[in-house]
């Protein structure tokens, strides 16, 4: 397993362990978080861990241009019931993320330096939120580290029903239109799968990745 130093730089994602840890420690820089995710890498540990980077070897994605929306939440769409915006209060949808109780998760990864880091990302216009709004209240919302022609989904927060899924249908029609390649969900779990993200392999990902950023 390979120990992050100070200087710059992250083994070749094949290198990655059978779990699909390719190195520890480091930093959670700007300039590390960038070159990580540009090489289909990603941070994921817990608050008494140290630093873990992760390529696993199946990705779970969406192709934006492919996403068919589901009949019920296409009614839902149509009743107007919830607003999104996009990037008009990034702090509070990550403050959300990190505080809101989820089923089968004792606590979360998402520290107050994942906040302080990822803020920054945002600040570089490299981090986007999506916010969904029910009566002037913040009921839902998502966001995650945008590469241009991939973004990299982090995390998503409901306070009442279908407000995350508002929220994920909104970033995928914005793929969409901005002819985005590919949506990372980094790993498999259930919701997203019933979303409608599925796995690819990694070296199928680290091409699509490598191929977006020559546009």
């Amino acid at each position: 397993m390979y120990f992050l130093s100070k200087e710059l730089y992250f083994p070749p994602v094949e290198e990655a362990t059978y779990e699909g840890i390719v190195a520890v420690g480091g930093d959670l820089s700007v300039d590390r978080l960038l070159l990580a995710y540009n090489n289909g890498i990603f941070p994921w540990f817990d608050a008494d861990e140290p630093i873990l980077w992760w390529s696993p070897s199946e990705r779970m994605v969406v192709n934006p241009h492919d996403y068919k929306i589901s009949k019920s939440m296409r009614n839902i769409l149509n009743r107007n019931i919830f607003e999104v915006t996009i990037n008009k209060d990034f702090q509070s949808v990550i403050k959300n993320c990190q505080k809101i109780e989820r089923k089968g998760q004792d606590g979360t990864w998402i520290s107050d330096e994942i906040i302080k880091s990822y803020t920054k990302l945002y600040q570089l216009n490299k981090a986007m939120s999506f916010e969904v709004w029910q009566n002037q209240e913040l009921v839902g919302g998502l966001y995650g580290v945008d590469l241009g022609h991939v973004f990299c989904g982090e995390s998503m927060f409901s306070k009442v029903s279908n407000a995350s899924k508002i929220a994920f249908i909104k970033l995928i029609e914005y793929l969409k239109k901005n002819h985005y390649k590919l949506l990372d969900c980094q790993v498999h779990n259930a919701h997203l799968e019933k979303l409608g993200a599925f796995e690819i392999s990694r070296n199928s990902f680290i091409k699509i990745l490598k191929n977006a950023n020559l546009k």
